[in-house]
């Protein structure tokens, strides 16, 4: 726990626009880095989106009006009290007494001076409070990029689904016709005509759900971008496969030392250790000073007299109350002890979680583009041109095609959940893994892999 670090945050918070730029380079590298979206006139650039997201999202707006109404906070805490004015004017004395022996007009002026310095804690509560909730908007920008960064991988993917599942029709097509052709030289069996054509049916079924995972992507990221659902979308530019060097103690330094909640549950012990302290000092009474002035009835003078004072509270004699006090902040700072302890744990298992989810995933994509896509390339290769000199049979040919479909599908979809589990391992532990694995030396994880 760094308790210096509070002061520190708040004055980065007021330059909260240079915040949000840097935030949206930081997600921007994605276009320059692994899993990158390259932008051109007719793809969608996900730097693009990032930026109109950071910017235009109402729910990062309201996050913003908080963190921004929470450091108002901060001077109403750590002012004085009031200073207090009265005045008295006698309107009527239906008792006989010398001119001068009561005075008519009375002005007092009172200030209360906080010489127990219960201000100044209250103001460090407060500016504990208002740094946690920065660290609030901070995850709440981090979890809509990582919506965002989700969304525009999911749309990249059913478009290339879409592509091989119009590809494989285009095949399908042509093998009915050369089984029609054989056919018809007497070759080959109507069956091999209708196998094809009912597996262009299903390709024709299948269309139709990945046209609709395109509207639901397209539907999330303008919702995102707080623009009208059905606004216009190009297609983003396909993605490339590329590993990331990281280990799991890595993560967990970086977590522990970027993640938001942490950073927050750390400021809200802060703010109860102040509060706790505050509360200490409700036994010192506070004086208030004050200035009185009197006028009598049948004075020349503006001032006939001029009196000072003082006033305190005993709160001596109100013991329960400020002793309730006492153990009511002492619990709180223990709760808040207690979640910053419990935010920590969850972290760790948390990294580990999707670290493991992030290493099978980056099995998957690497051992299909590897092994398994020439394999079945090859093998539909062979299958076709046996085929078609009758060497092979229709159902192994349409078998061999049927498998590469299977396989390039599968190693599209292992792609794009291995970016989503990098983009949300970003978003958990807070910080930018492309710039942070680049410039640290080499580290080997578990069983040498390097996801």
């Amino acid at each position: 726990m760094r308790t210096s670090g509070t002061p520190n945050i708040l004055a980065r918070g007021t330059v909260l626009l240079v915040f949000i730029a840097s935030t949206a380079r930081f997600y921007g590298q994605v276009s320059s880095n692994t899993n990158a979206v390259v932008a051109t006139p007719q793809t969608l650039s996900l730097d693009d989106v990032v930026r109109e997201v950071l910017t235009n999202n109402p729910s990062l707006k309201a996050a913003t009006a908080n963190w921004l109404a929470m450091k108002e906070r901060v001077p109403q805490a750590r002012a004085w009290e009031d200073p207090r004015a009265e005045f008295d004017q006698r309107l009527a004395r239906f008792v006989s007494v010398p001119p001068n022996a009561f005075s008519d007009q009375k002005l007092m002026v009172e200030q209360t001076l906080p010489v127990a310095g219960k201000n100044r804690l209250q103001g460090d509560a407060a500016t504990a409070e208002a740094a946690s909730a920065f660290e609030d908007l901070r995850r709440k920008q981090l979890d809509v990029v990582a919506k965002t960064r989700d969304a525009c991988y999911r749309l990249a993917n059913a478009y290339k689904q879409l592509e091989l599942n119009r590809k494989n029709s285009d095949l399908l097509k042509q093998f009915a016709e050369i089984s029609r052709a054989k056919m018809t030289a007497g070759g080959k069996s109507q069956g091999d005509v209708l196998t094809a054509q009912t597996e262009l049916a299903k390709l024709d079924e299948a269309q139709f759900d990945l046209e609709r995972d395109i509207s639901d992507a397209r539907t999330e990221l303008n919702v995102l971008m707080n623009r009208p659902p059905e606004s216009p979308l190009p297609r983003p530019a396909d993605v490339a496969f590329q590993p990331m060097n990281l280990s799991v103690a890595n993560l967990e330094a970086l977590a522990l030392a970027n993640r938001p909640e942490l950073a927050s549950a750390a400021r809200k012990v802060e703010a109860a250790q102040a509060r706790l302290k505050a509360a200490h000092k409700e036994w010192i009474p506070e004086p208030s000073l004050r200035l009185e002035a009197d006028r009598y009835n049948d004075a020349g003078q503006v001032v006939s007299e001029l009196d000072a004072g003082f006033s305190i509270a005993l709160p001596w004699f109100n013991r329960a109350k400020y002793r309730a006090g006492i153990n009511e902040n002492e619990k709180l700072l223990q709760a808040a002890q207690h979640e910053l302890e419990a935010t920590r744990t969850e972290t760790l298992g948390a990294v580990v979680d999707q670290y493991r989810e992030l290493e099978t995933y980056h099995h998957h994509t690497e051992l299909y583009q590897a092994k398994l896509l020439p394999l079945a390339r090859e093998t539909a290769s062979a299958q076709r041109a046996g085929y078609e000199s009758g060497n092979a049979g229709f159902l192994e040919n349409l078998t061999a095609q049927q498998t590469v479909q299977d396989v390039e599908s599968a190693y599209w979809d292992h792609l794009m959940h291995y970016q989503i589990a990098l983009a949300d391992l970003e978003a958990l532990i807070g910080v930018d893994l492309i710039a942070t694995t680049n410039s640290a030396p080499e580290h080997h994880h578990e069983g040498g892999e390097k996801p």
